[in-house]
Parts: structure tokens; C-alpha cells; sequence
């Protein structure tokens, strides 16, 4: 979605029609994501965020005055989002609407849809509050801009460390089972296994 191409996530229970999206985008093309959830008739029922850059969460507002749904964001990530302005003068873009945080996730809290309990893991370093989804019954990791196919998330960015983003990786990533899928923030997806074994960056 959007400017950046962020990988939006939507998680849908198909008996109840309730439904999560992760990471809207920059707000740019909602369309194509509002016409998904008409289709496949479902009710949005969280808007997650896995961090306050503009591409991950600059069509919260818009999707949020559509839905209804609450927009849920860690608290560390508050002042990104407060900038949001100077982060859309950074790419030459109008700045998009903002609204009210309604639910700060920590690590450890969880969301239920359906029969699948999504774990909320804290995981700084791309930024102050990155957070990520962690789906055991779908070995599945909802992972933001912290862990990619044979990179890691950047760190030169306002909120960014280096350290903490390798340590976040090896004691709160690296240690889920090696079958577990990732869907990065951005370009294709991995699992677990694979880049322990292969991202040059996570290397001794």
C-alpha cells in the first residue's frame, strides 16, 4: 500500500466477518483496501499499527472514520506520530489526517479473532514502539519494519538504534519456532529458520 509499498495485513474470521487490519499504509490508495473488505464482506474491528511511520500509518485516520475501528499503537511511538507532518515533508507528500490512539498494545497483551489469539511483542530498535503480531495457531509473525528477507529494519531514522534493533531480533524474534512465517513491513515474506541461517546481518 501506498507511496513506500508498506505490506498491509488483513486478518479475517469467516464466520463472524470481523476482521484486523495491520499497517493501512500512507493513506494514498485506501481504496484498494476499503474495496477488499467490501468484498469480502468484513467488519473491521482493530486497526494495528506496528509503528508510527507515515507509509505503516498515515491511512489510519481515514480508515478509522470509515470503520469505526480502534487504532491500536504503543505509546513509545506516540511523538513519531505527533511529527507525522514533518515525516510527509520528508517525502514531498501532503500530510495526511491524524486521530486519537485509542488502545496502547504492550508486550504480552493479546488480540482474539475468531479461534486465533495474536500476541503483541514489543520489539524496539526501528523505532521506540515497533511492535509485532505474534499468531502461534498460524505460525505466523506480523513483524513491522524490524526483521526483512536478508535485511533488518533501519536505524538511522528518528527513534532508531542500531543495538537495541539486533538485540530485539536475536532474544524476541530469532527465538520462535523456525516454521514460522513472516510478513515483513515490506517486500517479500520469510520465515524465521531462513533468516537465522541466511541474513548476513544476524551473523556472529
Amino acid at each position: 500500500m501506498g507511496t513506500l509499498q508498506c505490506n498491509c495485513s488483513v486478518f479475517g474470521d469467516e464466520a463472524s466477518g470481523d476482521a484486523i487490519v495491520v499497517d493501512p499504509g500512507d493513506g494514498t490508495d485506501l481504496d484498494r483496501l476499503l474495496a477488499l473488505l467490501r468484498e469480502r464482506h468484513y467488519k473491521v474491528k482493530a486497526i494495528f499499527i506496528t509503528h508510527a511511520h507515515i507509509d505503516h500509518i498515515g491511512g489510519a485516520a481515514k480508515l478509522k472514520h470509515i470503520t469505526g475501528a480502534p487504532v491500536f499503537m504503543h505509546a513509545d511511538d506516540q511523538d513519531q506520530y505527533d511529527h507525522i507532518a514533518l515525516q510527509a515533508q520528508w517525502l514531498g507528500m501532503p500530510a495526511p489526517p491524524r486521530t486519537d490512539v485509542d488502545v496502547r498494545p504492550k508486550e504480552g497483551d493479546t488480540l482474539t479473532l475468531g479461534g486465533a489469539v495474536m500476541h503483541v511483542l514489543h520489539t524496539p530498535g526501528h523505532t521506540q514502539g515497533s511492535v509485532a503480531l505474534y499468531i502461534p495457531a498460524e505460525r505466523m509473525l506480523v513483524g513491522g519494519d524490524t526483521l526483512f528477507r536478508d535485511s533488518i529494519g533501519r536505524t538511522d531514522l528518528p527513534g532508531g538504534d542500531a543495538k537495541q534493533i539486533l538485540k530485539t531480533i536475536h532474544t524476541k524474534l530469532l527465538t520462535l519456532p523456525e516454521e514460522t512465517r513472516v510478513i515483513c513491513g515490506h517486500g517479500a515474506e520469510t520465515t524465521i529458520g531462513r533468516e537465522k541461517e541466511l541474513n548476513p546481518f544476524l551473523k556472529e
